[in-house]
């Protein structure tokens, strides 16, 4: 699977712009601000309806504009397949296949599958459970659209619970028949979520450790450790014995929407302890475990998109990583540096297929 060419109308800094791809490697160079991670994110969207950096739609839109629209023309599976995304923010949000719009933007997840790395994934480790949580979301999501369908169903009544919590507590009581209703409606939907995400981990874990130890170079024992209140605990029984306290705070305090992932480093956690080469490689090692569950499922390679790669590793590193990248089973690639000539210099020494584009203010030559 691979991209051949995209088109850019109002996105972000973006005013028109369209490009021709290679499918296997595209460096983008260029200074700080000019538009090469926004490039990246306008191919995550055509993958994920969606910005990678979880922004508003209005806040993609070009300054002054009142829409934006982003067309892909990808290969998959030897055929043809033109996703097209028409946005007016807070009015009309469109995806379309092949000029049919879909249903529900929710059917377009995992069609491409998409890996991005970049400096923000620091944040999985150095936030809270939100950020980690997301991480599963977007692989499992792209793997298992019942999974994507049920975590939306989740959220929602979730979202509903949380409202009447507040609801109640502004009138000083009422009618909690309707909690009973709510915490009924929760139960299925989390079940399902909460095997999906275990059965993950353990598949995950055994890949992520054989990866981290390839980039790694060392023999450090990594490890990821699902943790959820309800492996051990029925909901509706949580959130029964939960009520009076969620009342009091106006939130739902347990639930799927509460699990994280737990990394550790030895027997030591990994944000405490980690120094700051232990955390890239962590890191690294993770998001390229992330591309391989998702490569041997899908029977695809995903688009790997990789911005600001000497942000987060030295040169010797970096090389090592391009070798395992050009050399290993990876498909099309798209990597972002600010140096106009680095990543050329690296990759010419691998002979592979590469475009290099640069990128100026919004436009790209």
């Amino acid at each position: 699977m691979y991209l051949e060419r995209i088109a850019l109308a109002n996105f972000k800094n973006y005013e028109n712009q369209k490009l021709d791809c290679s499918p296997r490697l595209n460096c983008l160079v260029g200074n700080n601000g000019m538009g090469k991670t926004n490039l990246l994110d306008a191919i995550y969207y055509l993958c994920m309806a969606k910005s990678h950096f979880n922004l508003t739609d209005n806040a993609i839109a070009r300054h002054h504009e009142a829409f934006f629209r982003l067309e892909g023309h990808f290969v998959l599976h030897g055929k043809k397949e033109k996703i097209v995304a028409k946005v007016m923010p807070r009015k009309l949000k469109e995806l379309e296949r092949n000029d049919v719009a879909y249903a529900k933007l929710a059917e377009h997840i995992g069609l491409l599958p998409v890996v991005f790395i970049g400096p923000d994934d620091i944040q999985l480790i150095r936030e809270g459970s939100e950020e980690r949580r997301r991480f599963l979301d977007n692989t499992l999501s792209q793997l298992d659209q019942r999974y994507l369908y049920e975590l939306i169903a989740y959220n929602k009544v979730l979202h509903q619970r949380n409202a009447l919590l507040k609801n109640l507590a502004e009138r000083s009581g009422g009618n909690l028949s309707l909690l009973d209703v709510y915490d009924e409606q929760l139960i299925d939907p989390a079940l399902y979520v909460l095997e999906q995400r275990a059965k993950f981990a353990q598949k995950f874990t055994a890949i992520f450790q054989s990866t981290h130890q390839y980039i790694s170079g060392r023999g450090e024992e990594v490890q990821l450790t699902y943790e959820s209140q309800l492996l051990e605990n029925d909901l509706g029984d949580l959130l029964a014995n939960s009520r009076q306290r969620d009342l009091a705070l106006q939130r739902t305090t347990k639930g799927i929407h509460r699990d994280d992932l737990v990394f550790s480093l030895g027997e030591h956690p990994l944000k405490k302890f980690g120094s700051q080469g232990q955390l890239k490689s962590f890191l690294l090692a993770l998001k390229l475990a992330q591309y391989e569950m998702l490569r041997q499922n899908k029977a695809v390679p995903p688009i790997l998109l990789l911005d600001d790669l000497f942000d987060k590793l030295d040169a010797q590193r970096v090389t090592h990583l391009l070798r395992l990248l050009t050399e290993g089973q990876f498909g099309q690639i798209f990597i972002t540096d600010t140096h106009e000539t680095r990543i050329a210099e690296i990759v010419a020494q691998f002979g592979v297929e590469y475009r290099r584009f640069v990128v100026e203010d919004g436009k790209i030559g």
